[in-house]
């Protein structure tokens, strides 16, 4: 065992230009496995998400929501905007034939101006009516969201004090969401009273013509509803927008199925190009171990005359194919693991998916499958080659070799 060990070294040092080739070779078949993995498995949280937090089956917001963001968009991207449901187009969605429980949210967006700690979407609900907000949110608060108290998102960052000004006045951060890989990571919750007085702060200040004309005490962004048994949710949909004037309703299910789509045309993507990278690697790596093997045939002659036996010289061999894996596979990953953040960021934006990483166990197993693949495939293959070359008699391989 030493004495392979002492080879493999001296054989690295002796050739360290053919070291670092295979290097990095293996940098890249490992970091194209890790963040192959990493990108879909993101990909697939964010969707569960997604589908998660919606928690309704039809969305309605108003028809001037299509120039500021849809809830789709706030959700995604956390595009801000103010915008409202007529006060006779509400009255005319309680007569909807259908609709089972419906739960109403008030959007108000935060300035940049000094008023503010942050411009973000901040979103009031009724917990009394509410069945999609409130589920999520329990997990993050040990009691219920008093009057002046706010839930923030995962990304947004608060000071010591535990809390945030908003319109000149300062609300306590009762809790804080886990993130969710959307825009809501980026948003702000809290009950109505609280948000009717951001609001009312905010119409006498820099939001005085984004609020013109809106009382807070009973003005609606969205209405969040789920249907009757025995009722589809498309026809219920259908129906809101055919009677219903001034608002847009949406069925969730068409709104994950869309996002559905584009995970299924990225992830479809992210597979043909890490599958081809792999398959070109593993070539490379095969075909460079054979030739670097069959290079060194009358080292293993010469090792073969001074003594050596053959299962030595194949475990110097494998020692040395193990030990550039192992080397480049760390450097790929710690290379993967860099571009994380500004990759997931990109994919998040540019390609409208939600996007959530996976938890430290999943980033392990990860790890450890993009170390052992390249470890596995260099080795066997530089054992087989070794083998071919040392059941070969050593005089065969000095005379081929003179």
């Amino acid at each position: 065992m030493r004495f392979s060990f002492g080879l493999t070294l001296r054989n690295i040092r002796r050739r360290p230009v053919r070291a670092a080739l295979m290097c990095i070779i293996v940098l890249f078949l490992s970091f194209t496995a890790f963040m192959g993995g990493y990108l879909i498995i993101s990909l697939q949280n964010g969707l569960e998400g997604y589908r998660a937090r919606l928690g309704a089956d039809i969305v309605v917001v108003p028809s001037s929501a299509q120039g500021h963001g849809t809830v789709d968009n706030v959700l995604l991207h956390g595009i801000t905007g103010n915008y409202y449901i007529p006060d006779d187009s509400l009255k005319k969605l309680d007569g909807i034939e259908g609709i089972e429980k419906s739960a109403s949210q008030f959007y108000l967006t935060s300035a940049k101006a000094s008023c503010c700690s942050a411009r973000v979407q901040i979103i009031g609900f009724e917990p009394e009516t509410d069945f999609t907000v409130l589920p999520w949110i329990k997990g993050s608060i040990d009691s219920d969201i008093g009057d002046g108290d706010i839930i923030i998102g995962s990304d947004i960052a608060y000071p010591a004090d535990g809390s945030l000004r908003f319109y000149g006045d300062s609300y306590r951060v009762a809790g804080q969401l886990e993130k969710t890989g959307t825009g809501l990571d980026n948003a702000v919750f809290t009950n109505r009273s609280t948000i009717k007085k951001m609001a009312e702060s905010a119409a006498g200040g820099v939001e005085r013509e984004a609020l013109k004309g809106i009382n807070p005490e009973n003005a609606v962004s969205c209405v969040l509803i789920n249907v009757k048994d025995g009722y589809e949710a498309s026809a219920v949909a259908d129906d809101i927008n055919i009677h219903v004037s001034r608002v847009k309703a949406v069925p969730s299910a068409s709104m994950i199925g869309a996002v559905a789509e584009g995970f299924g045309n990225v992830s479809v993507f992210i597979s043909i190009i890490t599958v081809g990278i792999w398959l070109i690697a593993v070539v490379i790596i095969i075909a460079v171990f054979a030739l670097m093997m069959n290079e060194r045939k009358k080292e293993f002659a010469v090792l073969r005359v001074a003594g050596a036996s053959g299962k030595m010289i194949v475990s110097a061999v494998s020692a040395e194919a193990g030990i550039i894996s192992i080397a480049g596979s760390l450097m790929g990953i710690v290379i993967a693991v860099l571009l994380t953040a500004p990759l997931s960021e990109s994919i998040r934006i540019h390609f409208s998916l939600p996007f959530l990483q996976p938890d430290m166990l999943m980033l392990v197993f990860l790890s450890a499958g993009a170390v052992m693949m390249p470890f596995i495939i260099g080795v066997l293959t530089a054992v087989l080659s070794a083998l071919r070359i040392a059941g070969n008699e050593t005089g065969l391989l000095l005379r081929e070799d003179a």
